[in-house]
Protein backbone atom coordinates (compact mmCIF):
# COMPACT_ATOMS: atom_id res chain seq x y z
CA UNK A 1 0.00 0.00 0.00
CA UNK A 2 1.37 3.54 -0.78
CA UNK A 3 0.52 6.96 0.75
CA UNK A 4 -1.92 7.61 -1.88
CA UNK A 5 -4.26 5.09 -0.57
CA UNK A 6 -6.63 7.08 1.54
CA UNK A 7 -9.32 5.66 3.81
CA UNK A 8 -11.87 7.22 6.26
CA UNK A 9 -12.47 5.45 9.29
CA UNK A 10 -16.35 6.58 10.61
CA UNK A 11 -17.06 5.40 13.93
CA UNK A 12 -18.27 7.39 16.95
CA UNK A 13 -16.56 5.62 19.70
CA UNK A 14 -13.29 7.66 20.08
CA UNK A 15 -11.13 5.25 21.45
CA UNK A 16 -11.72 2.58 19.14
CA UNK A 17 -11.67 4.97 16.09
CA UNK A 18 -8.22 5.88 17.56
CA UNK A 19 -6.91 2.79 17.19
CA UNK A 20 -8.16 2.56 13.83
CA UNK A 21 -5.96 5.28 12.84
CA UNK A 22 -3.58 4.20 14.54
CA UNK A 23 -3.08 0.90 13.05
CA UNK A 24 -3.53 2.08 9.62
CA UNK A 25 -1.61 4.75 9.53
CA UNK A 26 1.37 2.47 11.18
CA UNK A 27 0.32 0.59 7.79
CA UNK A 28 1.35 2.85 5.34
CA UNK A 29 -2.23 4.23 5.03
CA UNK A 30 -3.00 7.74 4.47
CA UNK A 31 -6.30 8.17 7.39
CA UNK A 32 -9.04 10.28 7.60
CA UNK A 33 -11.55 10.23 10.47
CA UNK A 34 -14.93 11.35 11.82
CA UNK A 35 -16.75 10.28 14.63
CA UNK A 36 -20.74 11.88 12.85
CA UNK A 37 -22.29 10.36 9.93
CA UNK A 38 -23.25 13.52 9.03
CA UNK A 39 -19.43 14.73 8.07
CA UNK A 40 -19.53 11.55 5.99
CA UNK A 41 -20.76 13.02 2.23
CA UNK A 42 -18.82 16.06 2.31
CA UNK A 43 -15.57 14.35 3.08
CA UNK A 44 -15.93 11.48 -0.02
CA UNK A 45 -17.16 14.35 -1.97
CA UNK A 46 -13.82 16.45 -1.74
CA UNK A 47 -11.05 13.95 -1.22
CA UNK A 48 -9.52 11.13 -3.04
CA UNK A 49 -11.00 8.82 -0.33
CA UNK A 50 -11.17 4.99 -1.67
CA UNK A 51 -12.47 3.08 1.23
CA UNK A 52 -14.74 3.94 3.97
CA UNK A 53 -14.64 1.84 7.09
CA UNK A 54 -17.96 2.58 8.12
CA UNK A 55 -19.51 1.89 11.32
CA UNK A 56 -23.61 1.22 11.44
CA UNK A 57 -24.94 2.65 14.59
CA UNK A 58 -24.11 6.49 14.35
CA UNK A 59 -25.11 9.87 15.73
CA UNK A 60 -26.57 11.63 12.49
CA UNK A 61 -27.15 9.39 9.75
CA UNK A 62 -26.88 6.11 10.17
CA UNK A 63 -24.34 3.58 8.37
CA UNK A 64 -27.22 1.88 5.55
CA UNK A 65 -28.40 5.67 4.91
CA UNK A 66 -24.93 6.61 4.47
CA UNK A 67 -23.94 3.67 2.25
CA UNK A 68 -27.03 4.40 -0.22
CA UNK A 69 -26.19 8.01 -0.66
CA UNK A 70 -22.24 7.56 -1.43
CA UNK A 71 -23.26 5.04 -3.83
CA UNK A 72 -25.16 7.26 -5.96
CA UNK A 73 -22.12 9.46 -6.73
CA UNK A 74 -18.93 6.69 -6.34
CA UNK A 75 -17.77 3.28 -6.52
CA UNK A 76 -15.26 3.91 -3.27
CA UNK A 77 -15.06 0.18 -1.18
CA UNK A 78 -17.34 0.38 1.98
CA UNK A 79 -16.80 -1.74 4.75
CA UNK A 80 -19.95 -1.96 7.08
CA UNK A 81 -18.92 -2.48 11.04
CA UNK A 82 -21.61 -3.00 13.93
CA UNK A 83 -21.33 -5.65 16.85
CA UNK A 84 -23.02 -8.73 17.92
CA UNK A 85 -25.88 -6.84 19.34
CA UNK A 86 -26.76 -4.70 16.49
CA UNK A 87 -26.09 -7.09 13.26
CA UNK A 88 -27.68 -6.79 10.82
CA UNK A 89 -28.93 -8.88 7.68
CA UNK A 90 -26.20 -9.00 5.33
CA UNK A 91 -28.60 -8.73 2.30
CA UNK A 92 -29.29 -5.20 3.59
CA UNK A 93 -25.90 -4.14 3.61
CA UNK A 94 -26.10 -5.68 -0.13
CA UNK A 95 -29.17 -3.67 -1.18
CA UNK A 96 -27.30 -1.07 0.41
CA UNK A 97 -24.92 -0.74 -1.87
CA UNK A 98 -21.72 -2.12 0.40
CA UNK A 99 -18.60 -4.37 -0.24
CA UNK A 100 -18.12 -5.87 2.69
CA UNK A 101 -19.50 -6.56 6.70
CA UNK A 102 -17.34 -7.01 10.05
CA UNK A 103 -18.35 -7.77 13.52
CA UNK A 104 -16.89 -6.33 16.62
CA UNK A 105 -14.97 -7.79 18.33
CA UNK A 106 -12.70 -7.74 15.17
CA UNK A 107 -9.29 -8.70 14.39
CA UNK A 108 -7.54 -5.35 13.06
CA UNK A 109 -5.06 -7.94 11.16
CA UNK A 110 -7.96 -9.38 9.81
CA UNK A 111 -9.63 -5.82 9.33
CA UNK A 112 -6.51 -4.65 7.34
CA UNK A 113 -6.22 -7.87 4.79
CA UNK A 114 -9.93 -7.27 3.78
CA UNK A 115 -9.22 -3.64 3.02
CA UNK A 116 -6.78 -3.95 0.99
CA UNK A 117 -8.22 -6.63 -0.86
CA UNK A 118 -10.82 -4.26 -1.47
CA UNK A 119 -8.73 -1.40 -2.39
CA UNK A 120 -6.87 -3.47 -4.81
CA UNK A 121 -10.33 -4.70 -6.96
CA UNK A 122 -11.69 -0.99 -6.70
CA UNK A 123 -8.39 0.25 -8.00
CA UNK A 124 -8.17 -2.82 -10.88
CA UNK A 125 -11.98 -1.92 -11.51
CA UNK A 126 -11.27 1.97 -12.08
CA UNK A 127 -8.30 0.79 -14.54
CA UNK A 128 -10.22 -1.65 -16.50
CA UNK A 129 -13.04 1.65 -17.37
CA UNK A 130 -12.01 3.11 -20.13
CA UNK A 131 -13.06 7.08 -20.39
CA UNK A 132 -16.50 7.23 -21.79
CA UNK A 133 -16.62 4.05 -22.40
CA UNK A 134 -20.10 2.76 -23.55
CA UNK A 135 -21.84 -0.82 -24.04
CA UNK A 136 -25.37 -0.75 -25.57
CA UNK A 137 -27.91 -3.46 -25.68
CA UNK A 138 -31.62 -3.24 -26.34
CA UNK A 139 -31.47 0.48 -26.64
CA UNK A 140 -29.92 0.53 -22.87
CA UNK A 141 -26.29 1.99 -22.22
CA UNK A 142 -23.80 1.65 -19.83
CA UNK A 143 -21.64 3.69 -19.16
CA UNK A 144 -18.85 1.93 -17.44
CA UNK A 145 -16.40 5.05 -16.89
CA UNK A 146 -19.67 6.60 -14.51
CA UNK A 147 -21.36 2.97 -13.99
CA UNK A 148 -24.34 4.80 -14.93
CA UNK A 149 -27.46 3.10 -17.49
CA UNK A 150 -29.28 4.86 -19.89
CA UNK A 151 -32.45 4.10 -20.99
CA UNK A 152 -34.36 4.03 -24.44
CA UNK A 153 -36.23 7.05 -23.27
CA UNK A 154 -32.95 8.45 -21.84
CA UNK A 155 -33.42 8.24 -18.59
CA UNK A 156 -30.57 7.69 -16.36
CA UNK A 157 -30.31 5.80 -13.14
CA UNK A 158 -26.59 4.91 -11.30
CA UNK A 159 -26.25 1.32 -10.53
CA UNK A 160 -24.51 -0.23 -7.29
CA UNK A 161 -21.44 -2.09 -7.45
CA UNK A 162 -22.85 -5.33 -7.32
CA UNK A 163 -25.52 -4.83 -10.01
CA UNK A 164 -22.82 -2.98 -11.98
CA UNK A 165 -20.68 -6.29 -11.63
CA UNK A 166 -23.84 -8.42 -12.40
CA UNK A 167 -24.58 -6.94 -15.33
CA UNK A 168 -21.33 -6.83 -16.34
CA UNK A 169 -20.63 -10.35 -16.34
CA UNK A 170 -24.75 -10.71 -17.65
CA UNK A 171 -23.26 -8.81 -20.86
CA UNK A 172 -19.89 -10.44 -21.38
CA UNK A 173 -21.64 -14.05 -21.62
CA UNK A 174 -24.62 -12.84 -23.51
CA UNK A 175 -26.59 -15.40 -24.66
CA UNK A 176 -25.22 -18.34 -22.67
CA UNK A 177 -27.36 -19.47 -19.46
CA UNK A 178 -25.52 -18.75 -16.16
CA UNK A 179 -25.79 -20.64 -12.86
CA UNK A 180 -25.61 -18.82 -9.56
CA UNK A 181 -22.65 -20.50 -8.74
CA UNK A 182 -20.77 -19.32 -12.25
CA UNK A 183 -22.18 -15.58 -11.36
CA UNK A 184 -21.40 -15.95 -7.58
CA UNK A 185 -17.53 -16.32 -9.29
CA UNK A 186 -17.84 -13.04 -11.52
CA UNK A 187 -18.62 -10.94 -8.43
CA UNK A 188 -16.45 -9.68 -5.43
CA UNK A 189 -18.77 -10.72 -2.64
CA UNK A 190 -18.41 -14.22 -2.52
CA UNK A 191 -17.03 -14.23 0.41
CA UNK A 192 -19.23 -12.21 1.92
CA UNK A 193 -22.52 -13.76 0.74
CA UNK A 194 -21.68 -17.54 -0.02
CA UNK A 195 -25.27 -18.39 -0.92
CA UNK A 196 -28.05 -18.47 -4.03
CA UNK A 197 -29.95 -15.41 -1.97
CA UNK A 198 -27.57 -13.12 -2.75
CA UNK A 199 -27.36 -13.34 -7.11
CA UNK A 200 -31.48 -14.18 -6.58
CA UNK A 201 -31.57 -10.37 -5.02
CA UNK A 202 -28.75 -8.42 -7.11
CA UNK A 203 -31.08 -10.40 -10.57
CA UNK A 204 -34.09 -8.93 -8.65
CA UNK A 205 -32.68 -5.27 -8.19
CA UNK A 206 -31.48 -5.45 -11.42
CA UNK A 207 -34.66 -6.42 -13.46
CA UNK A 208 -36.35 -3.46 -11.49
CA UNK A 209 -33.94 -0.90 -12.94
CA UNK A 210 -34.54 -2.58 -16.02
CA UNK A 211 -38.34 -2.16 -15.59
CA UNK A 212 -38.85 -5.80 -15.54
CA UNK A 213 -41.08 -7.89 -13.53
CA UNK A 214 -39.89 -11.68 -12.82
CA UNK A 215 -43.01 -13.45 -14.20
CA UNK A 216 -42.00 -11.87 -17.79
CA UNK A 217 -38.20 -10.59 -18.12
CA UNK A 218 -37.25 -10.73 -21.43
CA UNK A 219 -33.66 -9.03 -21.07
CA UNK A 220 -32.80 -11.06 -17.81
CA UNK A 221 -34.71 -14.69 -18.06
CA UNK A 222 -35.15 -17.30 -15.74
CA UNK A 223 -33.65 -20.53 -16.90
CA UNK A 224 -35.80 -22.71 -14.04
CA UNK A 225 -33.60 -25.39 -12.47
CA UNK A 226 -30.56 -23.88 -13.58
CA UNK A 227 -30.11 -19.92 -13.65
CA UNK A 228 -30.40 -17.19 -15.65
CA UNK A 229 -29.72 -16.32 -19.23
CA UNK A 230 -29.06 -12.04 -20.79
CA UNK A 231 -30.76 -12.90 -24.03
CA UNK A 232 -30.24 -8.65 -26.08
CA UNK A 233 -26.83 -8.71 -28.18
CA UNK A 234 -24.21 -6.43 -26.78
CA UNK A 235 -22.59 -3.73 -28.92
Amino acid sequence: MSEQDHILVVEDEPITREQLVAYFEEEGFKVTSTGSGDEVLPLVQNSDIILVLLDIKLPGKDGLTLTREIRVQSDLGIILVTSKQEQIDRILGLESGADDYVTKPFDPRELLSRSRNLIRRVQLQQKQRKKNHLRTFDGWTLDLNKRELTSPEADKQTLSAGEYQLLLAFMEQAGEVMNRDQLMNRIRNREWFPDDRYIDVLVGQLRKKLGEKAANAKIISTIHGTGYLFTPEVA
